[in-house]
């Protein structure tokens, strides 16, 4: 599934090769480094991902402190769909990604700051 609304566009994708290449695409059509970010369900496949692609992780900065640190105390289910509200898709998309990355898929989201 693919999304597009006003706030950012996302993509799952089955691995973290194909995370590579839709971040390729999406900097071939204008999106800069600060503009993409990665997800998977384990963080340290997500900081895997995101170096080997050069992609950002939604960190403070996306989320804002009270989410950030809220997220310390959340299971991470319910930290990656605060994650992925915070990039400003709705609850119901959020738990859609979610269960895709359980599924061991890749979440690629594109924002223009």
């Amino acid at each position: 599934m693919n999304s597009t609304n006003a706030q950012a566009y996302a993509k799952v994708v089955e691995n973290g090769v194909q995370a590579v290449d839709t971040v390729k695409e999406l900097r071939s059509t204008g999106y800069r480094y600060e503009d993409v970010f990665v997800l998977a369900h384990s963080q340290d496949r997500t900081d895997r991902i995101a170096g080997t692609a050069d992609a950002q992780e939604i960190g403070m900065k996306e989320e804002g402190m009270f989410d950030s640190l809220a997220n310390l105390f959340r299971s991470r289910g319910d930290e990656l769909r605060a994650k992925i509200v915070s990039m400003g898709f709705t609850e119901a998309e959020a738990a859609f990604y979610e269960k895709e990355l359980d599924l061991g898929k890749v979440l690629v989201i594109a924002k223009k700051s």
